[in-house]
């Protein structure tokens, strides 16, 4: 039989692309033969490989490619050591509010044992214990934590070190993952413990080098022998999230420890993310009389978010500022679900990353020296800046044409002006937020309904709203009613301005008219409520109410002239500094404010994508026949999908199979092989069922069910 024959028997003359091999060569070296042996090659750490490489090649060139290497690594040097200054004010806050909670556990654990504590409740709410001796009771502390998650484990790392460094024991946590079982569990607690710090080699000795029988794992023998052999005062279990624990599990694991306290000195810290009531609800009543304790509240997340956005964004020494898009997207997700600060920390540095990765312009924030720049091409993009056609305009406008023609003719004139206009741009955006604080401080004073956060008051800051917005006009309303009391507590809380500020006089005029007249105090002005009168007149037996300013008293004169000067000169400071900062030349440089970026990453929408492939296949492929209706040249996948949606909640697989064949019918005609359009279908239909939108119908084993409708 001939190869024909044998191809038309086994019918493979149909699609001989399934046949055809595929071989790889790779031709020897000129210079040597085929049993020469490889030179050696000089042995390299991978190690450090990877960290010259991460080191030299952290960004990558930009401007076409023709950015050079110096500032490539000048920006990756900026970016790493703004971030690192930014990392230390974060630290710094996380620090300060996680003070005041672990300063009152860590002396709950130190002054509280079984012996001695027999005062402190539970929690705040009675738990039935008045009556009942505190003697054998476990010493517990409950920590609600509300949706500031991360910070009981900001509290139990430094209460652990607290612990460690006076060598009074350690802080053991367990998550209920490692608590299946009451064995499971005693085995992780003895293992976290030991390893704590002895490590993992340590904990290994401790097993072996014991004297006498074998002790199991899970038996609290052996965390005895560890407690004797540390000289632990204090050992804490730490349930960081308690309320997933079995409370049956509780209630056996509360009662061994119990009878092991004369011999191991256990402290139990709860963490609750709910409320204590919930918490104890969930309990036995035999687990809640085994615990005695003390209920500790940790901060609120929203404020911390609030304190780690002002001292990113107020810094007297700030080089770069989130624009007002970006906030917004920060602030919008942080109110839609609980975020911790660490999460909010990492989106303030994946905006800022980004700034410096993909800008490069955000080579000026490192100060470089004109000569490593590719002068042609990074004035080439300054002069593509829409900050640049901007301020060609208005120096047209104001008649500067020789300025205008140099900016766009003179490259070394271009780039002396850049330089100075970022560094202008930067004392701007300073003298902006220093505005912002001021504004703040005061509406603390003269806000009496919810206060204004510093995140709204910098959105329309850098929107350039914020001069003429109710909110200010309303705080200097106010401002005018004040009585001299409460207007010197907010004049000392203001930050401080320049030297020659108006503010200054103002203080000193006022702190000198209130030491003069000492006796007549507090001072009103003409626009406080107590310097108006009502007038009765009666006209025509009708009653008319007229008001009316009161005799001021000389001082009262002119304590209002020096709330006048305040006003004016608030209006005039705030007129001058809180200026848009889109309109400033350069501030590309030193403003990031592209949404998408941070969006795309931190709300990823992959279903909308998936549907938008799937409806619109030629959106993401290159194709010069894309055709809006359903055809062959779609992906299978594609049709299928399209199919799938003119269909109802139950669709029958051989109308299906049957509706997708006559989609290919219809284009190819006499070509249409129904075998290799059926392997189409079954691969598309595949695709679907791992998106997850189809599955085995339960009612008809013919047909399929829909588990998923387009934008739902």
């Amino acid at each position: 039989m001939d190869s024909d024959g044998l191809e038309d028997v086994l019918d493979l003359s149909k699609d001989r692309s399934q046949n055809q091999g595929v071989y790889i060569y790779q031709p020897a070296k000129p210079g040597k033969s085929s049993g020469e042996r490889p030179s050696k090659r000089r042995k390299m750490s991978s190690i450090n490989i990877t960290k010259e490489k991460s080191e030299t090649e952290g960004f990558v060139p930009l401007l076409n490619g023709d950015e050079s290497p110096e500032c490539v690594q000048l920006r990756y040097n900026t970016y790493k050591q703004l971030w690192a200054e930014q990392e230390d004010r974060i630290q710094v806050i996380l620090e300060d509010v996680d003070a005041g909670v672990l300063k009152d556990v860590s002396s709950f654990v130190r002054d509280t044992s079984p012996q001695t504590y027999e005062n402190l409740i539970l929690a705040q709410r009675d738990w039935g214990l008045q009556n009942h001796r505190s003697n054998g009771c476990i010493p517990t502390a409950l920590v609600t934590v509300g949706s500031n998650v991360s910070s009981l484990s900001r509290l139990l790392a430094r209460l652990n070190d607290q612990l460690k460094s006076t060598n009074e024991g350690g802080v053991v946590v367990l998550e209920s993952g490692d608590a299946p079982n009451l064995k499971t569990s005693l085995k992780n607690i003895i293992r976290a413990a030991v390893t704590n710090t002895e490590g993992t080699d340590g904990y290994q000795r401790f097993l072996t080098d014991r004297t006498g029988p074998r002790i199991l794992g899970y038996d609290l023998d052996l965390l005895h022998d560890y407690v004797q052999r540390r000289g632990t005062k204090k050992l804490v279990l730490a349930l960081r999230d308690s309320e997933a624990f079995d409370p049956g599990l509780l209630t056996d694991l509360f009662s061994l420890f119990k009878s092991w306290l004369d011999r191991i000195p256990f402290t139990v810290l709860l963490g609750i993310s709910t409320s204590v009531e919930i918490f104890e609800g969930r309990l036995p009543r035999a687990c809640v009389a085994m615990l005695q304790g003390q209920h500790f509240e940790v901060q609120e997340a929203g404020n911390c978010v609030d304190r780690i956005y002002e001292a990113l964004q107020t810094s007297s020494d700030g080089k770069m500022w989130v624009g007002r898009n970006i906030t917004s997207t920060l602030f919008e997700k942080a109110s839609d679900y609980f975020q911790t600060p660490e999460a909010f920390s990492r989106m303030v540095k994946y905006a800022c990353m980004s700034h410096f990765f993909a800008n490069p312009l955000a080579v000026l924030l490192g100060n470089p020296d004109p000569s490593l720049l590719n002068q042609n091409r990074f004035c080439e993009a300054i002069r593509n800046l829409p900050s640049f056609r901007m301020f060609c305009e208005d120096l047209l406008e104001v008649g500067s044409t020789n300025e205008a023609r140099s900016m766009i003719e003179d490259d070394d004139y271009l780039l002396r002006a850049a330089f100075d206009h970022v560094n202008a741009g930067q004392e701007i955006m300073r003298q902006i937020f220093s505005a912002v604080l001021l504004i703040y401080t005061c509406l603390q004073h003269t806000q009496a309904t919810k206060k204004a956060p510093v995140s709204d008051i910098s959105v329309r800051a850098l929107s350039g709203e914020l001069s003429e917005s109710p909110l200010v006009e309303d705080m200097l309303a106010t401002l005018r009613t004040l009585d001299s009391d409460k207007l010197a507590d907010i004049l000392i809380t203001l930050p401080t301005l320049a030297e020659d500020s108006p503010l200054t006089d103002i203080q000193a005029d006022l702190k000198t008219l209130l030491e003069t007249h000492s006796d007549s105090l507090p001072l009103r002005s003409e626009y406080n409520v107590n310097s108006s009168v009502v007038k009765t007149t009666v006209v025509q037996q009708r009653v008319l109410l007229t008001k009316g300013k009161a005799n001021l008293r000389k001082q009262d004169v002119e304590f209002t002239q020096i709330i006048d000067r305040l006003v004016s000169a608030l209006q005039v400071y705030f007129a001058e500094t809180l200026v848009s900062p889109q309109e400033l030349f350069m501030h590309e440089a030193f403003l990031f404010d592209l949404r998408n970026p941070l969006k795309e990453t931190f709300t990823p929408r992959p279903r909308f994508a998936i549907e938008r492939a799937l409806t619109s296949p030629f959106d993401y492929l290159m194709s010069t026949t894309a055709d809006a209706n359903i055809s062959a040249k779609q992906p299978a996948a594609a049709i299928l999908y399209q199919l799938y949606l003119e269909s109802g909640a139950l669709v029958n697989v051989h109308d299906l199979w049957k509706a997708f064949y006559g989609v290919y019918e219809r284009d190819q005609s006499n070509q249409c092989d129904e075998r290799v359009v059926m392997a189409l279908f079954y691969g598309a239909l595949s695709d679907l069922k791992m998106f997850g939108m189809v599955k085995n119908s339960r009612k008809k084993t013919d047909h399929l069910a829909k588990s998923s409708w387009m934008g739902m």
